[in-house]
């Protein structure tokens, strides 16, 4: 009962002291004000940038493995990778036939042109030629219309699927479909609009601005199976258990289409979207890390500030100390007003903090990205706070509780 009435009462006198000195106190919560706004919004956008990468590429597939010349990560030598031979429409046709009724496997090839629609144009679209498999290997389907289908590319017929933002800038709020837009210089009818995906946040592809063709009509525009180009062969799973070992058939597959001897190395990569993770991860771990240090060091200098005005207000207050102690208080009761008065000072400097850092997360998801804050980022930006106050209150509180009554009673 007597800890209970100690606290209850060191608690009243550190608020009173507060109250007394609110100018001082508001200005001693800056500096903590500042390390809670950083800390905040460096998690906050680390989140933000993590939900970005989720929705940029939620369209690779995490159950899908891609075939291609370079892998999407590059370690080592570059030109180790860039002198591989290309990936040809053939090695994709013979994938297909030897993984049949395994797994779904899908060439696709692409090129950027200029798209154009009566005096409309659009300087740079992503071109894809593929084939009616690619709404099975990827998550995207039409909005509007339908998609590509076998008898498209049976006959070469000049039809595309266009990305939403192709549709906004060159028809506004018009029917693109049935119309004839130009491709580099072919004609096309859209037969399909996709879904809209969102552009990347990262430097990646705008899965808006692309247009889909048959991978057929592809190589009768602008050249594939003997144009060198790069061709991407996406193979689905027939589950996510069942990718690591599709991985190991697609490489044995990939080594006999491509007659390579046992010892020789493999001269084409395997990408999943764990590679884009893992890479994400990485950087932003370190980006995260460099971001709280940083932070950090702010709330080391606002703590700093607290420490240096809880040593001047024990400084003040020594003849009170002193009467306390003369009437009986002990120094756990001493102890406790002073690390009561830091911990408050600093709880205040963080509900400030969390205001303004919850404004400027507002205005990052307005202007940059989906932002939001989170209860558990709230509720640990009150724990550093406390923490904080803890550890500044701790020291001037150890002196103030330390000090001789006698010696107190004296001080002028």
């Amino acid at each position: 009962m007597t800890l209970g009435l100690d606290i209850a009462e060191s608690a009243r006198i550190a608020w009173s002291a507060i109250i007394a000195n609110k100018g001082r106190g508001a200005l001693t919560t800056l500096g903590i004000i500042i390390g809670i706004v950083a800390v905040i919004t460096t998690m906050t956008a680390a989140n933000g940038l993590a939900n970005s990468f989720r929705q940029s590429f939620s369209a690779v597939g995490s159950d899908v493995v891609y075939v291609s010349r370079m892998p999407w990560v590059i370690v080592g030598d570059f030109f180790l990778y860039r002198n591989r031979p290309a990936v040809s429409l053939q090695e994709a046709d013979e994938l297909a036939e030897n993984l049949r009724g395994r797994a779904v496997v899908n060439p696709s090839i692409d090129t950027n042109r200029p798209v154009r629609y009566r005096e409309t144009t659009v300087e740079s679209a992503n071109i894809i030629g593929t084939t009616e498999k690619q709404i099975v290997v990827s998550s995207a389907v039409p909005e509007t219309g339908r998609f590509l289908m076998s008898f498209d590319l049976q006959y070469r017929r000049p039809v595309c699927v266009i990305g939403h933002e192709i549709w906004e800038r060159l028809f506004g709020e018009a029917d693109p479909l049935n119309e004839e837009i130009r491709v580099g210089r072919h004609s096309c009818r859209v037969i399909g609009v996709m879904e809209k995906q969102g552009s990347s946040f990262f430097g990646g592809p705008n899965f808006d601005l692309q247009i889909f063709i048959p991978v057929s009509t592809f190589e009768k525009n602008f050249g594939g199976r003997t144009s060198g180009r790069d061709v991407n062969i996406a193979v689905k799973a027939p589950s996510q258990e069942a990718i690591a070992e599709l991985e190991y058939e697609i490489i044995g597959e990939m080594r006999k289409v491509r007659g390579l001897r046992p010892g020789e190395e493999d001269n084409f990569s395997i990408n999943k979207l764990d590679t884009l993770v893992d890479a994400y991860n990485n950087v932003m771990g370190v980006v995260l890390l460099v971001g709280l240090l940083v932070t950090g060091i702010s709330l080391f200098v606002g703590g700093v500030g607290v420490m240096n005005i809880m040593f001047v207000s024990v400084t003040e207050r020594t003849r009170e100390i002193g009467i306390r102690k003369a009437i009986g208080a002990k120094r756990r009761s001493i102890l406790m007003q002073f690390i009561f008065e830091a911990g408050a000072i600093c709880l205040f400097g963080g509900l400030a903090g969390i205001l303004l850092a919850w404004l400027v997360t507002l205005l990052i998801d307005a202007t940059l990205m989906p932002a939001s804050m989170s209860l558990p980022i709230v509720f640990m930006a009150l724990l550093i706070s406390l923490i904080v106050g803890v550890l500044a209150g701790i020291v001037p509180a150890f002196k103030g509780a330390r000090q001789d009554p006698i010696e107190a009673l004296r001080y002028e």
